[in-house]
């Protein structure tokens, strides 16, 4: 058996021209020269080292396609029917609307959530509706690293940014709808960093928290990505980008005139934390006037990741969101997605693991976050009940990003008087159809009839999330989200069973 894809992939749209496969290595088992070259080697073939990453990088996001042999499905989630836990055990008290969601994290400055979720680290897509959605729903939410080659207004003098109003404009998406629930988190990476996006983020656009980043959650290393012409790679090397080959190598320039130089390349630049540089780093950011301070960590190697947890714990980290096999922005190479990395149900159990250990001794840890698939409720619960009161979050990414960007096509064929089919039994216009729109005008008044569909999309989501997560919990009798453990989790395979007996 064999739980690697085949050469077919939504990646790249290459298919196997035949249903008969070779199950190691994905090719057709039958491979004649009469075949149009339709598989992910043609593509190789013609496009080279492209074919690496996505091919259908653009208005989208991409996932793993990989089925892996253990996920969270291997558990079903369990019920009591004796007693209740902080809540009195009588019928008209015990309802699902007793169901406390509430959470709070933070060292220094708690962050207080109305629900236990994050929206991880996105600056792509429908990214203005997804920050104001979080908003909306009380939770914190992530801008993606890199923002600044996203930004055509950016200005930089002598390698430093002077000039961001992209990010001003991705902080204000929040702000506007904040009800003092959540926070409006900035990720950088070393490059980040290099070009002063903490300090101009803190000093000069308010922003009040830094998450540091660890390798690239599902790239594992930093995204390569090719340059068309000497003029990009020379605009791109001024910037402060690794560019490959050197564009101001008078050699390749040269090269390039005469047709015969290779690509170019822009590489981002590999992480070399050490506890030191790293206990510097988050001095200095503080000092800036940063309150909290967050980490992003994939699945390294158990070593990495207990080496991660335990400088957290000794620098009053706040949070960590470890993200598990095997998503990606369309920036992750396409084997990487599917082949590297811990999936999330065994990250997990290695990190609860750690923790339950610097717990014993002592260690004051951080808010544990998990993502990496999670997206429906069943699937939220179970992450939580598998973190054995050491998870205190699931960061819900894509699937957030995918409700911001359908509610506002939705929303936008509504207005058109194009009313999608499935939804004209409900009305005929937003405040008709968008059934929690409801829920936001009783928090925000009248006006929120006039919010983006694409944010009511994003609370509309979390909220279900939110709801259904009341019922698992109430039918487990817990009446506070934080009482979940593994003991609402019954294993349905023997790989379940041994990852339940561990800890």
């Amino acid at each position: 058996m064999t739980w690697s894809p085949k050469l077919s992939s939504g990646f790249t749209f290459a298919r196997n021209r035949s249903s008969f496969i070779s199950p190691q290595s994905g090719m057709c088992s039958f491979c004649t020269d009469e075949c149009a070259g339709t598989c992910e080697i043609a593509q190789a073939a013609v496009s080279g080292a492209q074919t690496v990453y996505p091919m259908t990088t653009g208005n989208n996001q991409i996932a793993s396609e990989k089925d892996y042999p253990v996920d969270y499905s291997h558990f079903n989630i369990n019920g009591r029917v004796f007693g209740a836990q902080k809540a009195p055990a009588n019928s008209e008290e015990c309802t699902i609307f007793n169901v406390n969601l509430e959470c709070s994290y933070g060292t220094r400055h708690p962050v207080r959530m109305e629900r236990p979720f994050i929206l991880p680290a996105l600056i792509k897509l429908n990214w203005q509706d997804y920050f104001a959605g979080a908003a909306m729903a009380g939770v914190t939410c992530v801008i993606g690293e890199d923002a600044r080659n996203n930004d055509t207004a950016l200005r930089m003098e002598k390698g430093q940014i002077t000039e961001f109003p992209l990010l001003g404009q991705a902080l204000d998406c929040f702000r506007r709808y904040n009800r003092g629930y959540g926070q409006i988190v900035l990720q950088c990476n070393i490059d980040d960093d290099l070009a002063g996006v903490p300090r101009i983020a803190i000093e000069k656009y308010g922003a009040e928290a830094i998450e540091i980043k660890f390798g690239q959650a599902a790239k594992g290393i930093q995204p390569v990505k090719q340059v068309k012409d000497l003029e990009t790679a020379l605009r791109r090397k001024g910037r402060g980008d690794i560019v490959h080959p050197d564009p101001t190598d008078p050699a390749v320039q040269k090269a390039y005139r005469e047709n015969v130089c290779p690509n170019f390349y822009t590489c981002g630049r590999l992480p070399f934390w050490t506890e030191e540089t790293l206990s510097s780093h988050i001095e200095d950011l503080r000092n800036m006037g940063a309150r909290n301070i967050y980490f992003k960590m994939a699945g390294f190697d158990p070593v990495d990741i207990e080496r991660v947890l335990r400088i957290a714990c000794t620098e009053n980290v706040d949070m960590i969101t470890f993200d598990g096999a095997g998503g990606g922005s369309g920036y992750s190479p396409s084997k990487m997605m599917n082949e590297w990395s811990l999936p999330t149900v065994c990250l997990e159990d290695v990190v609860v693991r750690l923790c339950s250990r610097l717990k014993k001794e002592g260690m004051p840890l951080p808010a544990i976050v998990m993502t990496g698939g999670f997206a429906s409720e069943d699937q939220v619960y179970k992450g939580l009940a598998f973190g054995n009161g050491h998870v205190s979050g699931i960061g819900l990414c894509r699937a957030s990003m995918a409700a911001a960007m359908t509610a506002r096509k939705i929303g936008e064929q509504i207005k058109a008087g194009e009313v999608p089919p499935m939804y004209k039994e409900y009305g005929k216009t937003v405040e008709e159809i968008f059934a929690d729109l409801a829920d936001l005008r009783a928090l925000y008044g009248p006006k929120a009839n006039d919010f983006s569909t694409g944010a009511i999309g994003v609370f509309s989501y979390l909220n279900k999330i939110g709801f259904g997560l009341k019922h698992f919990a109430a039918l487990n009798r817990k009446f506070d989200i934080s009482l979940v453990d593994r003991t609402d989790l019954i294993a349905l395979t023997a790989e379940a069973r041994s990852l339940l007996q561990r800890e």
